[in-house]
């Protein structure tokens, strides 16, 4: 009796004989990739970008969550390498999708990524394969639109090759969880998907969530990053509504942190980055666009939270002409952090690349210090900006600036120092705070 196209992937993937392929060798797909081959599968990378390709190649990694020394000990042992070389995806068993999903200038979902990729899969697409998407997206985009190109193959999902989803859940900087300790959904078009798909993950991540559709999967991702984006949106409006009173917002969400039930502490700050919070909520707003239902609490903390950067240099310029008498069309302002977040190098969506450009909008000059970030890349929104370098944090330097701006509250930074030398900081961190540095020339935003 012959196996099915199911029992022969099911069979490789329980000896770890089943080759994977990862395709976007970036904050998601290399630490998956990586985390593939240490539980023993044989792992191709595939990225468009050659300097990726030349730096792996080198064992040279550009992110955080994979060492070098990690890198070099899949490569030694033939585990991982990657390519540009898209037709070797016809020698892969199960490939994986993680490339980025942006959203245009009119805030629709862009998935040309993906569509290309699925395009570039198609021509090598066999028998027996398994390819899963984790990049972010709205309900319906695995069934709707990887599944329709793949099938004008003449293959079919469930028969010939399998379809799954299951929601990349990583966070740059975030030592206390790994890919294979973050609890993994997955979902497959169909019951045999269903299983390959558990069992493939089961292998290299600690715990499987399966849910019963890819549209389920993809809703799981969205809902987890909805519920950031609305409940800091909250704090953003009542920290401006408190400080209109002469309340602390960051007082207040201290002591309210201290109810042991029914309250979860979310923090204000310059803007959203990254690349979920301030763009995935808005592909289920345009799905939803589909049933004639609104989404008015998504796009209420959408308009909220866009508007955070310009409260925020309004603040800085009310802080220079009240205290320094100086206007912001006239003054050098140093932005500190340049990254979304602390201790990583990741400018996705960073508000502190949009800070700046208010700034200059408004006459002013602003430069930046980050330590992770020596030099801003090319931007699809900020190419003005491209090439730019950071400043040093030397006293000269800094007395020659009019105001700090804290964006991002990078630890290393000697926050003292600044202290002294700054005439004027406005801390959109509460980091001064934090450390007890607190002044009246700091002001909180």
């Amino acid at each position: 009796m012959s196996s099915s196209p199911f029992q022969d992937l099911s069979s490789k993937i329980d000896v770890r004989t089943a080759h994977a392929g990862v395709i976007g060798l970036g904050y998601v797909g290399l630490p998956l990739a990586i985390t593939l081959a240490r539980s023993g599968f044989s792992v191709t990378g595939f990225d468009i970008d050659p300097k990726k390709i030349v730096a792996l190649d080198a064992g040279r990694s550009y992110i955080e969550a994979v060492t070098d020394a990690a890198l070099m000990a899949e490569m030694s042992k033939d585990r991982f390498r990657s390519t540009n070389d898209f037709t070797q995806l016809a020698q892969c068993d199960v490939i994986v999708i993680c490339v980025p999903t942006p959203l245009t200038k009119h805030r629709d979902p862009d998935l040309s990524f993906v569509e290309a990729t699925c395009r570039s899969i198609a021509l090598t697409l066999r028998p027996g394969q398994l390819v899963v998407l984790e990049s972010t997206t709205y309900p319906g985009t695995t069934d709707d639109v990887v599944k329709t190109i793949l099938e004008k193959t003449g293959l079919k999902s469930g028969k010939d090759f399998f379809l799954g989803f299951s929601p990349e859940r990583e966070d740059p900087g975030n030592r206390d969880f790994q890919t294979s300790t973050i609890p993994k959904i997955v979902a497959g078009d169909g019951e045999e998907a269903s299983q390959l798909m558990q069992a493939f993950y089961g292998a290299a991540v600690k715990t499987v969530v399966p849910v019963s559709s890819n549209a389920t999967a993809e809703a799981v991702k969205l809902t987890e990053n909805i519920f950031r984006a609305v409940n800091i949106a909250l704090v953003n409006e009542l920290k401006t509504v408190y400080a209109a009173m002469g309340i602390d917002i960051w007082e207040v969400i201290e002591a309210a942190k201290t109810k042991p039930f029914g309250y979860m502490p979310f923090y204000p700050g310059p803007g959203l980055g990254g690349h979920c919070i301030p763009i995935d909520p808005f592909y289920l707003t345009w799905k939803s666009r589909e049933y004639e239902l609104p989404t008015r609490f998504i796009e209420l903390a959408g308009e909220i939270n866009s508007a955070m950067p310009r409260y925020v240099v309004g603040k800085l310029a009310e802080a220079l002409d009240i205290r320094l008498g100086k206007a912001l069309s006239r003054s050098r302002v140093l932005v500190l952090g340049l990254a979304y977040k602390k201790n990583v190098p990741d400018i996705r969506e960073s508000p502190s690349l949009r800070l700046i450009e208010i700034i200059e909008e408004r006459g002013g000059r602003a430069d930046y210090h980050d330590p992770f970030v020596g030099e801003i890349p090319s931007t699809r929104e900020y190419m003005a900006l491209k090439g730019r370098a950071s400043v040093p944090l030397d006293e000269k330097t800094v007395k020659s600036y009019d105001a700090i701006l804290v964006s991002t509250d990078h630890d290393g930074v000697d926050y003292a120092s600044l202290a002294k030398w700054s005439p004027l900081i406005v801390d959109t961190r509460n980091i001064f705070t934090k450390l007890g540095l607190a002044a009246e020339h700091i002001v909180k935003s």
